[in-house]
C-alpha cells in the first residue's frame, strides 16, 4: 500500500516541510532508510544520520532546527516517537485481515460462550464455561481452562496458557507461550524437613489494555486475586507471583521478577533483571533501573532506585565510581605508608 507524505501527515497530525506528493510506500531506520520509506528522528544521538538519509521522508520534532540541508521531507510533530507508533498502529490495523471462526481440530465446551467474529486456531481448547468477547483472536495451541473469561479484542498468540477462572479485560495482548494463572510458589515446611505445598484457591485478573511478553508466568492467588491493573505493560520472561497487584500503566521489562503479596504503584518503570522482594509495596511513578534488588518498601512517590539494596539512583552512582577508584586509592595509600 502506498499513501503520500501528506496523506500520513493529516494522519498524526504534522506539518510538512518539503514535497507532500511524494509516495511513501515502506519503513525504516533512520539509518537504513531508502527512497519510498519513511522513518523517525526522537533520539538526538541519530541527528547526523538525517542529513544522510535517502529515506524519502522523516518524522521529526516541530522544534527541530536543522544543522544542514536535508534531502528528505519532514513531517514536524509534537513527539515523533509517538507519532511513529501511532502510524505504525494504523498501518497495521489497515494490513491486517483478521480471521474469524473455529479452525479444526479444536475443542470448544458445549458450555463455552463464543461471542462474534472470533478465531479459534488449531489444537486450541476453550474449556466448560469460558467466554470469549467478540473479535477476539485465539491463535494455535492455546489452552484455556474452566470459567475463563476474555474480554473483546482480545489476542491470545500461540502456546497461551490460561488456567481456570481467571479474568482477562478487553483490548489484551498475550505473546507466545506465556502462563497465566498457574500455583503461587506456596509450600509449607515440615518439622522432618519435608514441604506440604498450600493449595492455591484463587485467581489472576487482567484488566483492559494490558500487554504481556512471551514465555512471561503470572501466578495465581493463594486466596483472592493477582492483579494486572488497566494499562500495564509486560516485556517477555517476567515472574509475577501471587497475589501481586500491579498498577495501571505501569512498564515492567524483562527478566524482572516480583515476589508473592507485593504492591506495585501505577505509572512505574521496571528496568530488566530486577529483583522485588515479597510482601513490599513500591509507590507510583517509581523509577527501577536495571539489575537492582528492591528489598523493602519504597513510600515517597517519583524516586529513581538503582543497586541492590536499591537506593537512591544518585547515591549508587557515587558509589558504583568511588568502588572503581578503589584499586588506585590502595596503590596510593601503600606507596605513602613506604
Amino acid at each position: 500500500m502506498k499513501f503520500t507524505v501528506d496523506q500520513i501527515a493529516d494522519l498524526i497530525e504534522g506539518t510538512v516541510n518539503g514535497n507532500g506528493a511524494t509516495l511513501i510506500s515502506n519503513f525504516d531506520k533512520i539509518e537504513e532508510g531508502k527512497s519510498g520509506s519513511i522513518s523517525f528522528l526522537s533520539n538526538p544521538k541519530y541527528e547526523s544520520f538525517l542529513y544522510q538519509t535517502d529515506a524519502s521522508a522523516v518524522i521529526v520534532s516541530k522544534d527541530l532546527a536543522l544543522k544542514k540541508p536535508v534531502k528528505t521531507a519532514l513531517i514536524r510533530v509534537s513527539d515523533p516517537y509517538l507519532a511513529f507508533t501511532i502510524l505504525l498502529q494504523k498501518y497495521q490495523e489497515l494490513v491486517e485481515n483478521k480471521e474469524t471462526g473455529i479452525q479444526v481440530p479444536s475443542y470448544v465446551a458445549d458450555s463455552a460462550h463464543i461471542s462474534e467474529n472470533v478465531f479459534v486456531g488449531r489444537f486450541s481448547l476453550v474449556d466448560a464455561g469460558s467466554q470469549i468477547g467478540k473479535n477476539s483472536q485465539i491463535y494455535d495451541r492455546v489452552s484455556i481452562g474452566k470459567n475463563v473469561t476474555i474480554g473483546c479484542d482480545c489476542t491470545i498468540y500461540p502456546g497461551v496458557v490460561i488456567y481456570k477462572d481467571c479474568i482477562i479485560g478487553n483490548n489484551v495482548v498475550i505473546h507466545a507461550n506465556s502462563v497465566i494463572g498457574s500455583d503461587g510458589f506456596g509450600h509449607a515446611p515440615q518439622a522432618d524437613g519435608t514441604f506440604i505445598s498450600i493449595p492455591q484457591l484463587g485467581k489472576v485478573v487482567i484488566e483492559d489494555d494490558v500487554s504481556i511478553g512471551s514465555n512471561t508466568t503470572i501466578d495465581r492467588a493463594t486466596m483472592g486475586s493477582t492483579i494486572i491493573r488497566k494499562g500495564v505493560k509486560i516485556d517477555n520472561l517476567v515472574q509475577i507471583a501471587h497475589n501481586v497487584e500491579i498498577g495501571s500503566n505501569t512498564a515492567i521489562a524483562a527478566q524482572t521478577g516480583i515476589s508473592g503479596s507485593t504492591k506495585v504503584g501505577e505509572n512505574c518503570l521496571i528496568a530488566g533483571q530486577v529483583g522485588v522482594a515479597g510482601h513490599i509495596t513500591i509507590a507510583p511513578k517509581t523509577i527501577v533501573t536495571g539489575q537492582s534488588g528492591v528489598t523493602k518498601s519504597v513510600k515517597t512517590p517519583g524516586r529513581t532506585l538503582g543497586g541492590t539494596p536499591a537506593s537512591n539512583n544518585v547515591d549508587f552512582l557515587k558509589r558504583n565510581a568511588l568502588i572503581r577508584q578503589l584499586p588506585e586509592f590502595f596503590e596510593k595509600f601503600n606507596q605513602s605508608n613506604k
